[in-house]
């Protein structure tokens, strides 16, 4: 017969409170975290063509590693490219600012 034990589970629910703390406290740490809108095709086009972002050719190369996925997005008020990078048997993400190529995380 199992016997209830409040120990383990309060330590459960102080976990799983410390984790919708943490994501709460990231939200809103990283400006644009939470609000990311990434632009179609289209508008990403007309941002390299006018000069607000770099061609992602450009950024390849500073990535280390392949692209596998790329999207155009504002976040905290700029234009930033979230990248899938394959690099040694795995995919990490990247995010690059999309006007200087700068990897930002």
């Amino acid at each position: 017969m199992h016997r209830y034990r409040p120990a383990r589970l309060s330590r459960a629910f102080r976990s799983a409170l410390s984790a919708f703390a943490f994501a709460a406290v990231l939200a809103v740490a990283v400006p644009g975290f939470a609000q990311a809108q990434c632009l179609d095709q289209s508008q990403a086009r007309a941002a390299v063509a006018n000069g607000q972002a770099l061609p992602l050719g450009r950024v390849a190369g500073s990535v280390g590693g392949e692209i596998v996925r790329a999207d155009l997005c504002r976040e905290g008020g700029r234009l930033v490219y979230v990248l899938s990078v394959l690099s040694g048997g795995r995919v990490d993400n990247r995010v690059v600012d999309a006007q200087s190529g700068r990897i930002l995380r």
